[in-house]
């Protein structure tokens, strides 16, 4: 098997893994308090980042027991770890948006988001949302880069 084979594969996996762990596998608590500012927090970020990972190993170990990719295995565990690292630091919030605003983006983070003081978004479709999942893409795909190498 290619090199391109074998990342488009990874990345497969990783993108169709990060989607049903992000939505489906996390918890509504963890959607909840993982940006919170305590232990708290931060253990409810750590708990939603593993089982993501852990959702994104089966999908990758589905694609090699069906297909027998040749994967590094220090290559996977290095891949990722980057991409859980990337994910909870993104997912603690106020680091992405910190960097939102570093960039220019402070306005596209904060559309659609609720008014102060009220919960008025019944919605996903926030700019909050968007840099938030196209981050973690961005990051499936270096992580996919990690793990075919």
């Amino acid at each position: 098997m290619t090199g391109p084979a074998i990342f488009a594969a990874v990345f497969a996996a990783l993108y169709a893994a990060h989607s049903f762990g992000d939505h489906w596998i996390q918890t509504h608590h963890q959607a909840c308090a993982k940006a919170a500012a305590t232990r708290s927090g931060r253990l409810a970020c750590l708990r939603h980042v593993t089982t993501l990972t852990l959702t994104k190993a089966v999908a990758v170990g589905a694609v090699v027991l069906v297909t027998d990719l040749p994967l590094s295995p220090p290559a996977l565990l290095l891949g990722l770890a980057v991409d859980a690292g990337s994910h909870y630091w993104a997912d603690r919030r106020a680091p992405l948006a910190r960097l939102a605003d570093l960039i220019g983006k402070r306005d596209f983070y904060r559309m659609g988001a609720p008014r102060p003081g009220t919960d008025d978004a019944p919605h996903l479709g926030t700019g909050a949302y968007a840099l938030d999942q196209s981050w973690h893409h961005l990051w499936l795909f270096i992580a996919a880069l990690i793990i075919a190498s």
